[in-house]
């Protein structure tokens, strides 16, 4: 089989855009998604409204239309289906790319990616380039406590019904943790926030921010403010403040303390890494990284700035990312 002209990693809106642009080119192009079509806002909690206007989360051309100011979670999921047939785009679910081995001088002249299926099936495909679109949801910020990989610990939020009636700890102080906690509180549970500065982030939605501030003014969620969280027990979280311990009743504990781009790809075919961000060497201009022939798209740009980019600003990358990849190929081509 010939190599493709490009492989994409990630179905977010980011590899979506990019799909499009190259197929709009007639590049020979697939999608690779280990999970489902846009995973990342497929595990955001299930209730979840978007800060953003439809409009500015559109790639393709095609209108995000609701009756909404702003969409929701389940909304972006339709509209997203809607735009992959649409454009009939080639996106291979559930195949997680396991390794990448970058072109050798006098060897070969193409990508080879090893992928293995959720039903354990193992491929190797050719590609002329890579574009890595994967987003930042898959790696958690550990804490790097005692007790943090217990089962009642999750760096991730759902829905609140399964804790009614539970004591829970919810670690954060940003916007997800501020929406946890208002939901949890208003499913019965007995919610405590654990923030290790002085106030609430500032990123916090406009509309949640006066509820979160105002439900723990009246006591409704207590809030421990310049905390640190020591250690996670079956029963209980220890805190300290100014020097002084405390135990906290938990049935579960939500440590919402942000995630970053897993970057064992980048590191396989030797993306140089900032020391202390993690944000990959790249071209500005066309956002391929040191590694010639290998681009970085959307969130997987920001290391642990993860709220840098987001949908609004990342979903024009693809295009910008396809018009170097026409560029390089064709300069291949001619030999240059």
């Amino acid at each position: 089989m010939s190599p493709r002209d490009v492989i994409i990693i990630g179905a977010g809106p980011a590899g979506l855009a990019a799909a499009i642009t190259a197929k709009q080119h007639g590049l020979d192009y697939t999608v690779l998604e280990k999970g489902v079509l846009v995973n990342s806002l497929f595990h955001f909690p299930k209730q979840m409204v978007f800060f953003t206007t439809p409009e500015l989360l559109e790639i393709g051309g095609m209108p995000f239309v609701t009756p909404y100011d702003k969409p929701t979670r389940l909304e972006s999921l339709r509209y997203y289906r809607r735009v992959a047939d649409a454009h009939e785009l080639s996106v291979e679910l559930g195949e997680r790319v396991t390794a990448v081995h970058v072109p050798q001088a006098g060897r070969t002249e193409t990508f080879t990616v090893e992928t293995r299926s959720s039903r354990g099936a193992e491929r190797r495909l050719e590609a002329r380039t890579v574009v890595l679109a994967i987003g930042c949801y898959d790696q958690p910020n550990l804490l790097g406590i005692p007790g943090e990989e217990l089962p009642h610990v999750s760096h991730y939020y759902d829905e609140a019904h399964r804790h009614y009636r539970q004591h829970v700890v919810v670690v954060g102080g940003k916007n997800s943790a501020a929406e946890a906690a208002l939901e949890l509180y208003r499913a019965g549970a007995d919610v405590t926030l654990v923030h290790r500065h002085a106030e609430l982030g500032r990123s916090i939605k406009y509309w949640v921010r006066p509820d979160i501030e105002n439900r723990i003014a009246e006591g409704s969620i207590p809030a421990r403010f310049e905390t640190e969280v020591r250690e996670i027990r079956p029963e209980e979280v220890v805190v300290e403040s100014r020097g002084r311990q405390d135990r906290l009743p938990a049935d579960h504990v939500l440590l919402m303390t942000g995630y970053r781009t897993d970057s064992t790809l980048m590191c396989q075919v030797g993306v140089r890494l900032h020391p202390e961000t993690f944000v990959p060497e790249h071209d500005a201009a066309t956002f391929e990284s040191n590694v010639p022939g290998f681009y970085i798209a959307g969130t997987a740009l920001t290391g642990v700035h993860s709220g840098r980019i987001f949908i609004e600003n990342g979903r024009f990358h693809g295009q910008v990312v396809i018009d170097a990849i026409r560029q390089r190929l064709a300069a291949t081509e001619l030999g240059v």
